[in-house]
């Protein structure tokens, strides 16, 4: 692990092992981080973090753009760690070192955006200042299917800020932090401004979010694990950002560009093996055109290539055993609850597939919209298609759901298009085109799908806490 600027074993000395999921081949070993390794971290940065709000918020910017440039620097490198531990293919971990070095470089130029306000005062000889702070000590928990990506999120901003930060990369994943905290010591970034630990999240992880130094969490996940940690941090009144699940629906209506909808469809349901949060979850087409769309979308799936992630094939392997059997339960459950199976590609095991988390992808005709694969996150390579008769029938069947992070529609009728963003309950709405968000927007989810938000400006802000001051000259 990586604390106070120290490479470390943990507390107990246990270790866990970090498998190649295209192979099963064991490519590293990590500390078991405990309770202890916690606190140490957390002292660390609460160390640090008193020094680094005192630097010029334009100082820290150039501290963090350094970390972007060597990113940069060892792209080849990062990518092919990415891969290694993740799984998605060579090319697209390309593109999330890519992503990593955006937030950061991003993260940096706001160093001269953190702004406050002079308020005129009701009271004579007096004025009203509002000021921004950072926090303090921020934790960051981050999911498995962009390690790198969702780790350099929330660091760049979380500095920039003025806080220090403790990561906690997911288990399975944890290469990627470390990497990163790497990259950190050759940037300049002092001593216990920020700390990797690893180890599993009902242990080190809860111990980081009920720890009294933890001011702000910051957390991309399960909707599970969102829930127990905002359950752990409400004694301490910590600070929350959680983006959880999506279930996206995409729909398609009768006056859409066929060819260019379907397109998005693959690109939106099978980047990075379909385990992205704003994935296209669930498609709604308009009965006019169902049967076109259907026989190109499920063409277009099983033209995609599959294999080994390092020659860069359309998709790579599921990150897990655990993952692959959970998509196949969800599958044979609406396969024999009458669901027609329009592609059936299912769990891969022999050839070139005898080792690793194979799953090809699957496409799904359902009737029932509380059918749990209609309901519940996929995250994997198969996607239900249902029927509707207008655009009113695929709102409502689209916003019947507990989730509200993406949704995508695809039509040319302009009133629609303005009608959409208050019809779909959803944070994130991509109008006829595939999903992936912009540094400088804002990334959030509504309901179930979580609280806050990340990138742009609003995302920033997020990092920094506000102060009244009244000043009185009388």
């Amino acid at each position: 692990m990586f604390v106070d600027g120290v490479w470390s074993d943990s507390c107990d000395q246990g270790q866990s092992v970090v498998l190649n999921p295209a192979n099963e081949t064991v490519i590293a070993s990590v500390p078991k981080g405990s309770a202890d390794d916690a606190a140490m971290a957390l002292r660390a940065a609460q160390r640090a973090q008193v020094s680094w709000a005192k630097v010029p918020p334009v100082e820290r910017g150039k501290v963090v753009r350094k970390l972007g440039e060597l990113v940069l620097a060892r792209r080849a490198e990062f990518a092919q760690l990415i891969t290694a531990e993740q799984g998605k293919p060579l090319d697209q971990a390309f593109g999330e070192v890519g992503a990593v070095a955006e937030f950061l470089f991003y993260a940096s130029e706001n160093a001269r955006r953190i702004e406050g306000d002079i308020l005129s005062s009701d009271s004579p000889n007096e004025e009203v200042h509002i000021r921004r702070h950072p926090y303090g000590v921020v934790v960051g928990l981050t999911a498995w299917n962009y390690p790198a990506a969702l780790a350099a999120r929330k660091l760049g901003p979380a500095l920039v800020a003025g806080n220090a930060f403790v990561l906690l990369g997911h288990e399975i994943t944890p290469l990627s932090g470390l990497f990163l905290a790497a990259l950190s010591q050759e940037a300049g970034l002092p001593s216990g401004l920020f700390n990797v630990v690893t180890g599993k999240g009902p242990e080190i992880g809860r111990a980081l979010v009920e720890d009294p130094i933890t001011a702000m969490i910051t957390m991309t996940g399960s909707n599970r694990a969102g829930q127990e940690i905002f359950r752990s941090a409400a004694d301490g009144m910590k600070v929350l950002r959680l983006e959880l699940g999506g279930k996206a629906p995409f729909i398609v209506m009768e006056d859409a560009d066929i060819d260019q909808a379907v397109a998005a469809a693959i690109t939106a349901r099978y980047t990075n093996c379909g385990q992205i949060c704003t994935c296209n979850e669930r498609m709604y087409l308009h009965s006019a055109i169902a049967d076109e769309f259907l026989e190109k979308f499920v063409a277009g799936s099983a033209a995609l290539t599959i294999g080994d992630p390092t020659k860069s094939p359309n998709m790579g392997p599921k990150v897990s055993d655990i993952e692959v059997s959970k998509v196949k339960g969800l599958v044979d459950d609406a396969v024999a609850k009458g669901a027609k199976v329009l592609l059936e590609g299912g769990p891969l095991s022999e050839g070139e597939f005898a080792k690793g988390y194979w799953y090809a992808p699957t496409v799904l005709e359902v009737e029932d919209n509380s059918s749990p694969i209609i309901e519940n996150e996929v995250f994997g390579p198969v996607v239900p298609a249902v029927r509707v008769d207008d655009f009113d029938h695929a709102i409502a069947m689209a916003n019947d759901t507990q989730f509200g992070l993406s949704a995508y529609l695809f039509t040319q009728n302009h009133r629609r298009i303005m009608q959409s963003p208050y019809a779909l309950k959803f944070g994130e709405i991509y109008l006829n085109r595939a999903n992936g968000e912009q540094v400088h927007a804002f990334h959030n989810g509504w309901g179930q799908s979580g609280l806050g938000g990340e990138d742009g400006k609003y995302g920033f802000d997020g990092y920094l806490r506000k102060q009244s001051l009244y000043v009185n000259w009388a």
